[in-house]
């Protein structure tokens, strides 16, 4: 059982955490074994992340001193809380593929407003950036690499 004033520095702390954060995602892990729970810690720390289990009653009274107007007692079961500084959908990837447990949404700390799951879900559902500026790439030069192709054939044609 937590004392006053630990229950005191936790909220202080937690508000800090998110007047620095830029994105919050909430998960259900209920029934997740200690073990998949540190390995998934360490992969969110390792794309900027962190998560953390607070109670949900201090994480409301956390959300009220930051200025955040949100009631994360609306959840029903455990929650853990992933912050990050970046985007969502920096943090929304390694969420989804860690499939123990339940994403119950997010929130945008910048536009201030509830992501839902789906919306979250969908994010960590597409490639990394890198692969994306990589398809981009692709199909830019798949026209010009056709392009080429036949100007080759034709050269060797005629010659």
């Amino acid at each position: 059982m937590l004392t006053k004033e630990q229950k005191k520095e936790i909220i202080k702390n937690e508000a800090e955490n998110l007047k620095n954060s830029r994105s919050i995602i909430f998960i259900d892990f209920t029934g997740v074994k200690t073990g998949d729970l540190n390995s998934f810690r360490k992969a969110i720390r390792e794309v900027g992340g962190e998560l953390k289990v607070i109670k949900k009653k201090l994480l409301r009274i956390a959300f009220d001193n930051a200025g955040i107007d949100f009631d994360p007692e609306t959840f029903e079961s455990q929650v853990g809380t992933i912050l990050s500084e970046d985007e969502i959908f920096a943090i929304a990837g390694p969420t989804y593929k860690f499939e123990s447990a339940t994403i119950l949404g997010g929130y945008n700390l910048e536009e201030k407003r509830f992501v839902p799951a789906e919306e979250v879900i969908a994010l960590g559902k597409l490639p990394s950036k890198e692969v994306l500026l990589g398809q981009l790439v692709g199909m830019v030069s798949a026209p010009i690499r056709s392009f080429m192709f036949v100007l080759k054939e034709r050269a060797s044609k005629i010659a």
